[in-house]
């Protein structure tokens, strides 16, 4: 194991170790250990909490039992909404909100610690907001599907990530005004353009 990847702040490099062989066990496949901020009590403390980043989730680390177990709470960085820390005088504390408005923090980190953990945090999530857009814009694709024409291509293709594609829009044989609504909700919500609009309203009123 490198520790000096993980000791560039000044961390304890006893208290890591200890810390990285319990962490490392919890790892998933193709999942790697990114950074590691240990907590700084004022006051003697043996069993130190800690927060460690994967390049897939944030993972607080709370010793029990004077240390024989530990307490693990762990979050996807993609149901991760926002991440900011707050500066004191004898240290720092670094807060997690989800996408379900759960919230939790460690405090009595070491400033330099806590600022790379908001670093590499921000970083990531700006992908994920990147992500979640993406899912949010199949579900509601999927939401607006079954608008075909001539039993040919849906109006939307599954999206792949970070990537569109778009197929021609085909209208079915229904109620021309029924589709004219729908073609209108689907440019409202923003899943098909104007200008995609405007050729399906002209192909459904020319069969009027």
């Amino acid at each position: 194991m490198n520790l000096k990847k993980f000791l560039n702040e000044e961390q304890d490099p006893k208290a890591v170790e200890k810390l990285l062989g319990r962490i490392n066990s919890l790892l998933t496949s193709q999942e790697t250990m990114e950074y590691i901020a240990v907590q700084k009590k004022p006051v003697l403390n043996l069993s130190l909490d800690c927060i460690a980043l994967t390049n897939r989730r944030i993972i607080f680390c709370r010793p029990k039992n004077f240390g024989l177990s530990m307490d693990f709470q762990d979050y996807s960085w993609v149901d991760v909404a926002d991440c900011h820390i707050k500066e004191g005088i004898v240290g720092s504390t670094f807060m997690v909100k989800t996408t379900q408005h759960f919230t939790n923090m460690m405090d009595y980190l070491p400033k330099n610690q806590a600022r790379k953990l908001y670093q590499f945090a921000q970083e990531v999530e700006e992908r994920m907001r990147g992500v979640r857009r993406e899912k949010n814009l199949e579900t509601l694709r999927a939401s607006a599907g079954g608008v075909t024409v001539n039993n040919a291509t849906p109006i939307i293709t599954q999206p792949q990530m970070f990537q569109e594609e778009k197929k021609p829009l085909l209208i079915e044989n229904e109620d021309p005004f029924a589709l004219l609504q729908k073609l209108k909700g689907l440019k409202e919500s923003g899943v098909i353009s104007p200008e995609e609009f405007e050729t399906k309203k002209n192909e459904i009123l020319s069969r009027v």
